[in-house]
């Protein structure tokens, strides 16, 4: 890339992050409803991580080969906009087709058909700001892509109240259980996930390469074998400030995807006193699940502008570690609310964590990487991301296939089946990640007199 970008407008930067607004809504629906969907389709709470694991499972195989695939790419079209429209065409189809799931296996394969759109997207798209944006300007490139990811959860899973709220009634179901409301907000996320990208990459498209750029990539070794070993070599030499983000990874990733799968179901015992999804009361426990989400998803958006001024005051690795720490407290208290009312005080810290997670992570990563490697660094970043759910799926479920069975089933042997226990857990490896940053010195600013002299 070359060392001097075109300096961006505010509305261009945001212009070109739009698309994250239907990527983000798309897992917002994801987060807020494949678990109950899986319920109402008929499976129990222990299967619910290994159900999961076409996230994890297509993010590990997609990201870093999308990645190294597009760093190589040179045709008409830019190096990452193919992908975010294949990505966007999957994810349109797998949304619309998800609410109409017949039993759990059509709905873990839709899983994987979305998944597999997402991560297509996902990637090359985080290269795209890097790509695009003069190193001054990517801290608020990727914050305002924290504060789409807000803004789009937040409206992801505020909207089936919002229709309830219109008059659409909250225990209207299919044949196969599903509620009326998760098919409407899902078609919208459809809509949603293919216009804003072609919005985004109409409006701010890809600078087109120089000849050096392009002379680079052609002298790479080409064909499939050539990619994976341009990822092998990738990880080879991988920078530290990198590896150490790893640890952090671990533990960040591992409590978010605790939470995002059993939030609800404690959300059942504590306020509704349920543990039914076929009950009313659990499609209450939903809808209240997706007003905190939606609550936690705002307070992520206002506070990915206001950490802007405090990252360039204290550095994005201490505020990420604060903003973790927050995070881990809220999501310990979470079990201890009986009140609804008082579930958005837990809240805020949940929010003011996702925030920084969306953000402030790919700031240190970028300094620290090649640009000419941007997009299989991002992808070999991503893996760090579904490997700690991935992890998480086989520690906490057991899933027998018959002739083998897969899984360790901690969340019965050892948290009694009880979701309000795995949310401490959780709450423990958010702090867990907050320390874990806090050693990466790579994101810490650098006191004026340690910083070298000009020549």
């Amino acid at each position: 890339m070359p060392a001097q970008r075109p300096h961006l407008s505010l509305g261009r930067i945001l212009e070109m992050n739009l698309g994250f607004l239907g990527l983000q809504f798309s897992f917002g629906l994801q987060q807020g409803n494949m678990s109950p969907i899986y319920s109402y389709l008929g499976a129990n709470e222990s299967q619910l991580p290994l159900l999961q694991l076409a996230g994890p499972l297509t993010g590990l195989l997609i990201q870093p080969l999308i990645g190294a695939m597009s760093d190589r790419t040179t045709g008409r079209w830019g190096r990452r906009t193919p992908y975010f429209l294949l990505g966007a065409v999957l994810c349109c189809a797998g949304l619309f087709l998800m609410p109409l799931s017949a039993s759990i296996l059509m709905a873990a394969s839709l899983l994987w058909l979305l998944d597999a759109g997402n991560n297509i997207t996902m990637e090359p798209y985080r290269a795209y700001v890097s790509d695009r944006l003069d190193p001054a300007q990517r801290q608020f490139g990727f914050l305002s892509q924290s504060a789409f990811t807000g803004l789009a959860q937040m409206l992801a899973f505020l909207t089936p109240s919002i229709l309830v709220g219109f008059g659409m009634n909250q225990d209207w179901v299919d044949a196969h259980h599903i509620p009326y409301t998760v098919r409407v907000v899902f078609t919208i996320g459809a809509v949603l996930s293919l216009t804003t990208i072609v919005w985004s990459i109409w409006r701010v498209p890809e600078l087109p390469l120089t000849p050096v750029e392009r002379a680079e990539i052609l002298a790479r070794p080409a064909g499939f074998g050539a990619t994976l070993m341009e990822i092998v070599h990738a990880i080879r030499d991988m920078p530290r400030a990198m590896r150490k983000l790893g640890l952090m990874s671990l533990f960040q990733w591992f409590g978010m995807s605790g939470y995002w799968t059993y939030a609800v179901y404690s959300l059942g015992r504590t306020i509704y006193h349920t543990s039914d999804p076929q009950t009313s009361a659990f499609h209450s426990a939903v809808l209240t699940n997706g007003e905190v989400a939606a609550f936690y998803n705002a307070v992520a958006f206002v506070g990915a502008f206001a950490m802007v001024p405090l990252a360039r005051r204290i550095g994005p690795g201490p505020l990420h570690a604060l903003a973790l720490g927050c995070g881990g407290l809220g999501m310990i208290a979470l079990p201890l609310v009986h009140a609804k009312a008082l579930l958005f005080i837990p809240a805020i810290g949940i929010g003011l964590a996702w925030g920084s997670i969306m953000g402030n992570p790919y700031t240190i990563l970028t300094s620290a990487i090649p640009p000419q490697r941007t997009g299989v660094y991002m992808g070999i970043f991503n893996m760090m991301i579904v490997l700690p759910m991935l992890f998480f799926a086989v520690v906490m479920s057991r899933l027998d296939l018959g002739f083998v069975s897969i899984g360790f089933d901690v969340y019965h042997r050892l948290l009694g089946n009880d979701p309000r226990n795995l949310l401490r857990l959780c709450g423990v490896c958010l702090i867990a990640g907050g320390l874990a940053v806090a050693w990466v010195e790579e994101g810490r600013v650098r006191p004026a007199a340690l910083e070298p002299a000009a020549a």
